[in-house]
């Protein structure tokens, strides 16, 4: 775990490019553009259907990778935080107002709200694509190497969206370290992140605002920096992508046979 970790539930950048770089599995391999031609597949299966069997079995595919990939499984579990409460928020109301057999009633204000097993089928079925996306796409970045994605990025987004992208996720490492050294300093002092929100709540908002003046300063000496070292404005990545094997193919192939199958009967099969 990185020394600059501001919580455990929000992703590890250097851990996860920590596993990138250090890894030799069998994933990390693999042609970045065949994962990242999975990612996409994955992505379409999970907006196509909403069949649990099927997301039940892809989700489990997905684990037993990391799992084989000797991912930290525990590290992974604790970022599931945002995107749980992400979903949930979003859901949290609709789920109340889904047709179906009622489960829990609760008055409030002179209204019944009912949970019924289609409101709770809906919360099950949107949290396992939210996880299934983002367990994927951890999985992704945490078996391919940083010199392979930048060089993929350069590729796939015209000049200047992949500069702009390159840039700030670099960047992002430098804003992560200063947030969670200012956070460190007001823990020495007392105080913390719940306490802060409510017994000093002028120092919290006190050390973002902290936190956003010194990034626009960081990156003007980035900027300058890079300009010294002979930056024009554009980086071209060369570094040599590996191509997919005919195992590689073939397995894209079958998956892409599998979402067209489920492409098709999704209509057919009432929502599936």
């Amino acid at each position: 775990m990185s020394s600059a970790i501001i919580s455990e539930h929000i992703p590890d950048i250097d851990l996860i490019t920590s596993y990138a770089e250090r890894q030799d599995t069998v994933f990390s391999r693999v042609s970045p553009w065949t994962k990242f031609i999975l990612l996409i597949l994955v992505v379409l299966t999970i907006t196509l259907t909403s069949n649990l069997v099927i997301l039940v079995i892809l989700y489990a595919m997905i684990l037993a990778c990391c799992r084989l990939a000797g991912l930290p499984l525990g590290k992974i579990f604790a970022w599931y935080m945002m995107p749980l409460i992400f979903v949930l928020s979003l859901v949290g109301i609709m789920a109340w107002t889904q047709p179906g057999i009622p489960v829990v009633s609760a008055g409030i204000g002179g209204f019944v709200l009912t949970l019924t097993d289609q409101g709770i089928l809906l919360v099950i079925t949107l949290l396992l694509k939210a996880l299934i996306s983002v367990t994927f796409s951890l999985f992704f970045l945490m078996t391919t190497r940083y010199r392979h994605f930048s060089a993929m990025i350069s590729r796939i987004f015209p000049t200047p969206l992949d500069q702009i992208f390159l840039l700030a996720y670099r960047f992002l490492f430098l804003t992560l370290a200063m947030a969670a050294a200012i956070l460190k300093a007001v823990r020495s002092r007392g105080g913390g992140i719940i306490r802060s929100v409510r017994m000093q709540g002028q120092v919290f908002a006190e050390v973002f605002g902290l936190v956003f003046i010194r990034s626009f300063e960081q990156a003007e000496r980035v900027q300058k920096a890079m300009t010294a070292r002979g930056y024009n404005g554009t980086y071209r990545a060369g570094t040599a992508i590996p191509r997919p094997g005919i195992v590689e193919c073939g397995i894209l192939c079958a998956s892409g046979v599998a979402v067209l199958i489920i492409a098709w009967l999704s209509p057919h099969a009432g929502g599936w």
